[in-house]
């Protein structure tokens, strides 16, 4: 008999969470179908939080010195004025669509269901040949993503939900 160590593993799946797992793979029968497309085609939206800073222009920054005196120096560090979420749309191509959620905003199915709209006419007036040919849309299992409201209406939009393994 020998002692064996035990193999550590991130997490444990549940029956119900290893089939949706497997139905994920689908993706793979997507890309092989049309594997330019598919990367063409793909969506990804996310959330962030990120910092909103107000830095010093240029003119604020000026001090009146005499020609034999050194520069001021310049602290480039400034303290964040606050948070800010951003909801994004990138793809291939880079960032798509930015929006900024207002300070008493909260995010929920209805502001994600009026994202989706929102970022359906930007892609009218950008890349119409993107809507024709059906978008992939690729979002993570938060529940403002499968709410009652952002499922239909990503469905209205001709988005096509890609799905996402837990």
């Amino acid at each position: 008999m020998s002692k064996r160590f035990a193999r550590w593993v991130p997490r444990m799946f549940a029956p119900d969470q290893k089939l949706t797992r497997l139905e994920t793979s689908t993706l793979l029968a997507h890309f092989q179908a049309d594997p330019a497309s598919f990367f063409w085609r793909s969506v990804t939206q996310d959330e962030t939080w990120g910092q909103h800073f107000e830095p010093q222009s240029k003119n604020q920054s000026k001090h009146w010195k005499n020609h034999g005196s050194p520069p001021p120096p310049k602290i480039n560090q400034v303290a964040p004025v606050g948070k800010v979420m951003a909801l994004m749309f990138w793809g291939t191509e880079g960032i798509l669509v930015i929006d900024y959620l207002q300070r008493s905003q909260a995010i929920n199915g209805a502001y994600c269901a009026s994202a989706l709209r929102q970022f359906k006419e930007v892609i009218k007036e950008i890349w119409t040949g993107k809507l024709r040919a059906g978008m992939l849309l690729l979002q993570d299992n938060a529940p403002v993503h499968m709410s009652q409201e952002a499922v239909p209406e990503a469905a209205s939009c001709g988005f096509e939900l890609l799905p996402h393994a837990p």
